[in-house]
């Protein structure tokens, strides 16, 4: 078991706190280490690594063990209990999934870490919330728009919403404003032409972006309906 009794509200806070929650997604293996730094450079306190991703687990050991309770690192893309139990033993603080499995949810409630199930309709995000999701990571979040999340809210008032698939620098703060805690996302972090072109350099400067115009947008948020 997980003896860091104040994990999920650590990574709850960490993730409503820069108002992010960027991923790497690589097709290779690579030096982790260094796009972790870049992200964390930017601000980011809370990252994400997904399993489809060449080398993951020892990717999430080498980056918790490299920043300690500085910078806490989720698989993304856990798809069954089997994979959510290998990545807590490997050291990830956080099991983020793309769908509702209500197993995967146990096992990571089980070990003491948070859990950010995959949802769209009520129905999943009721599910979710039932099953004992920490929070809720609304995908394709594109198909809703940012008002979907007003909609969601207005009936799940208590629900912490994370928007992901389509996110961008044109969108990111009107899903803040109508009630996401926080945004995520791969290509909005992880535009290889864009590191191609500028280094990780770009990584940095784009999480930077994108926490200083969600903060903005959340110092003055409308009263939800």
């Amino acid at each position: 078991m997980r003896s860091d009794k104040n994990l999920k509200e650590t990574v709850i806070e960490q993730t409503k706190a820069t108002g992010v929650l960027p991923c790497i997604k690589l097709h290779a293996r690579c030096d982790f280490l260094a796009y972790a730094q870049a992200m964390y450079d930017g601000g980011a306190r809370v990252i994400e690594v997904t399993m489809t991703t060449p080398g993951v687990l020892e990717a999430i050991e080498a980056i918790s063990s490299e920043f300690k309770n500085r910078l806490f690192v989720a698989a993304g893309t856990v798809l069954d209990p089997s994979t959510a139990r290998e990545v807590i033993l490997h050291g990830g603080s956080l099991i983020v999934s793309p769908a509702v499995n209500t197993e995967v949810i146990a096992t990571a409630n089980r070990y003491g870490v948070p859990v950010y199930s995959g949802a769209f309709t009520a129905t999943e995000c009721l599910t979710a919330i039932e099953a004992g999701a920490t929070m809720v990571k609304v995908f394709p979040a594109q198909l809703g728009g940012p008002q979907y999340m007003t909609n969601l809210r207005m009936v799940f008032p208590q629900i912490n919403l994370i928007p992901s698939g389509g996110i961008s620098l044109d969108n990111a703060a009107e899903f803040i404003r109508c009630g996401a805690c926080a945004v995520s996302g791969a290509r909005t972090f992880m535009n290889p032409e864009k590191i191609a072109e500028e280094g990780l350099g770009w990584i940095t400067v784009q999480v930077a972006r994108y926490i200083k115009l969600i903060q903005e947008a959340k110092q003055n948020l409308p009263e939800l309906p």
